[in-house]
């Protein structure tokens, strides 16, 4: 399968509203009314049409570009091995999204969503003193420390869940073995972070700022979907929790379908954001899944912008670098393509003019 790109145009300049400065400072107000008139005399001015009249469509989807994993200071930075991965991965991310406005069809932002009573935060975990875990290392909780009793459901959030304190630590056990059995990363108790309401739940200034742009040059609705919110699983990839079911199979959770279709949909997927080794991991772990179930030759519709993503590093506690790395060679091995934001679309691998 090779994409024609129908609709072709230079890669535009980045306009003068944009400072790269900005990317890494704290959150800042878009002012969407100065910009939507300015995107709209730029879109003017380049002869850039509506998104409904490409004929090539191209879909970009920005994972989790949110002020809590992409800035310093906030709960969980991604930093990769630099330091300041995801502030370097974001500029490159906005200049991409500039420079091929006129070809960007649809952009879907993915959104981590939590509330504090969930599996993964400490809240929901004690020990036989009825102390938390110091979500500040990131442990993790195996099968074998429910089962040992190292670590049991808090009693006390069982009522805020809406479930009663057996069926919760019977779920647990469930839940654990599940993530084993699948080869999935060990339960991790996690800092509290993208909480619904909070500064940290909000994109990043600058890729808010970039988003509405487009928004408002190409006549696009931009997608956003939520994930996370369930209190029993937790949800790195958009297109499906980490475990559908409970103990005896009985649904938790469902797959995206929906999402899926909508990208698939497109001639073209391209994907970055954070944090690579995680929630861009396991969504391109089942999107190809997805593919691979209907048209594995599906697979060379996507491509990963290698250098718009960064993996979760916590030095001198944890470094997922190398799984990151690891999981994207297998992507590309299935036939999905590794690219740079800073190459043009149409000199991309199975892309033509």
């Amino acid at each position: 399968m090779q994409a024609t790109i129908s609709n072709p145009a230079k890669q535009l300049p980045v306009p003068g509203h944009f400072d790269p400065k900005k990317v890494g400072q704290d959150p800042w107000r878009v002012d969407y009314n100065s910009l939507a008139p300015a995107a709209r005399d730029w879109a003017k001015k380049h002869g850039i049409k509506p998104s409904a009249t490409d004929k090539t469509r191209i879909a970009l989807m920005i994972i989790d570009a949110q002020n809590t994993f992409c800035l310093q200071g906030f709960e969980l930075f991604v930093g990769g091995r630099s330091g300041t991965g995801a502030i370097d991965d974001n500029r490159r991310f906005c200049e991409f999204v500039y420079h091929n406005l006129g070809v960007i069809s649809t952009i879907a932002c993915t959104l981590d969503t939590h509330q504090a009573q969930q599996i993964f935060h400490e809240t929901f975990w004690i020990n036989a003193k009825g102390e938390h875990p110091n979500a500040a290392l990131c442990p993790t909780i195996s099968l074998e420390d429910i089962k040992n009793g190292v670590w049991k459901v808090n009693p006390s959030i069982a009522p805020a869940i809406g479930n009663s304190y057996p069926a919760l630590q019977a779920h647990a056990l469930h839940y654990a073995g599940e993530l084993s059995k699948a080869g999935k990363f060990a339960l991790t108790v996690w800092p509290y972070h993208a909480m619904i309401g909070g500064i940290g739940h909000a994109l990043v200034s600058s890729v808010e700022e970039a988003v509405f742009f487009h928004s408002v040059a190409r006549t696009s609705k931009t997608i956003f979907e939520i994930k996370g919110g369930n209190a029993v699983t937790e949800n790195f990839s958009i297109l499906r929790p980490e475990v559908l079911t409970g103990p005896g199979g009985v649904p938790i959770a469902q797959k995206n379908s929906r999402f899926l279709k909508v990208l698939l949909d497109h001639d073209i997927v391209i994907i970055a954001g954070q944090a690579k080794s995680h929630c861009v991991a396991w969504t391109i772990e089942d999107l190809l899944t997805e593919i691979n179930a209907v048209d594995p030759t599906l697979a060379r519709k996507v491509y990963l912008l290698e250098d718009c993503t960064s993996p979760v590093v916590i030095p001198g506690v944890v470094d997922f670098t190398d799984s990151a790395n690891a999981a994207f060679d297998k992507f590309r091995a299935a036939g999905m393509h590794v690219v740079r934001s800073t190459d043009p679309i149409e000199s991309w691998p199975d892309v033509s003019l």
